[in-house]
C-alpha cells in the first residue's frame, strides 16, 4: 500500500480534480481532496468487486 501511495503522488492529475477544496489564507492552507477521494474509492470498491466475483 506504501509503494501505491508513493505512485499515486507522482500522478499529476490526482489532488488537482475539481472538487478538490483548498483554502489559502495569510498563514494557513487547507486542502481537503474530496473528488479525488470519491475517484480513488470507485476504483478500488471496483477492483475488490471483480476480485470477489472472479474468485
Amino acid at each position: 500500500m506504501g509503494i501505491v501511495l508513493l505512485l499515486l503522488q507522482k500522478t499529476p492529475f490526482l489532488g488537482k480534480l475539481p472538487g478538490d477544496i483548498l483554502v489559502e489564507r495569510k498563514n494557513f492552507t487547507f486542502y481537503f481532496p474530496l473528488a479525488t477521494s470519491i475517484i480513488i474509492s470507485i476504483i478500488v470498491s471496483l477492483i475488490l468487486y471483480l476480485i470477489g466475483k472472479f474468485r
